[in-house]
C-alpha cells in the first residue's frame, strides 16, 4: 500500500497549466507585432527591368530573321503596332501614342486600337509596348489588359505582345 500512496502523492501535486492564458498572451503578442509593424519604403516598392522586345511572329521576306548583323532594331521587317507609355512625376500614364499618333486616355488607345486592328488591311499581328522606366506597374497592366482584349481581322485574339522599356533620354 505504501507505493500507492506515493504514486498518487506524486500525481496531486502535478502542475497543470492555463492553456487558455496561454492562448491569450500568444493573440496579444501577434496582435502587438502585426500593428506595430512598419515596412521600410524600399520593400514597398518592385523595380522591373524589363527584357529587350522579341520578335515572336516571321518576317513575311526571305530574310531570315537575324541575319543582317547591323540591323539593332529587333523589329525591323515585322508586322508590330508600336504603343508608347511615358509616366508623369507620379508613375501614371503621363502621355501615350499609338504608332505616331497621340491618344489621350486608355478608352481613347482602346477605341484606336479597335478601329487599327479589326481592318482587314491592316498587317499588324503584333503589339510592342514602349514602356517608361517610371511607370507604374497597375499603370502598365491597365494598357495590357486593353490590349488583350483585342481582336484581329481575322477573328483571332490579339496575343503577341512584347516589352521594351524606352531610353532614359526619350522621357520628358
Amino acid at each position: 500500500m505504501s507505493r500507492r500512496r506515493r504514486r498518487r502523492r506524486k500525481s496531486e501535486g502535478a502542475v497543470e497549466l492555463n492553456l487558455a492564458a496561454m492562448l491569450d498572451m500568444a493573440f496579444q503578442l501577434l496582435t502587438f507585432f502585426i500593428l506595430t509593424f512598419r515596412p521600410a519604403p524600399v520593400e514597398g516598392q518592385i523595380s522591373l527591368r524589363m527584357p529587350p522586345a522579341q520578335p515572336v511572329s516571321p518576317i513575311k521576306s526571305a530574310e531570315q530573321a537575324g541575319s543582317d548583323a547591323a540591323n539593332d532594331n529587333p523589329v525591323q521587317g515585322l508586322n508590330s503596332l508600336v504603343i508608347s507609355v511615358l509616366p508623369d512625376d507620379n508613375g501614371a500614364i503621363g502621355s501615350m501614342a499609338l504608332g505616331e499618333g497621340a491618344v489621350g486616355t486608355l478608352s481613347g488607345l482602346n477605341d484606336r486600337l479597335k478601329s487599327v486592328l479589326s481592318d482587314q488591311a491592316s498587317p499588324f499581328d503584333q503589339v510592342v509596348i514602349q514602356v517608361g522606366s517610371g511607370l507604374r506597374y497597375d499603370a502598365l497592366m491597365s494598357v495590357v489588359d486593353i490590349c488583350t482584349r483585342q481582336t484581329l481581322a481575322d477573328g483571332e485574339r490579339l496575343s503577341k505582345l512584347s516589352f521594351v522599356e524606352l531610353p532614359e533620354t526619350a522621357e520628358p
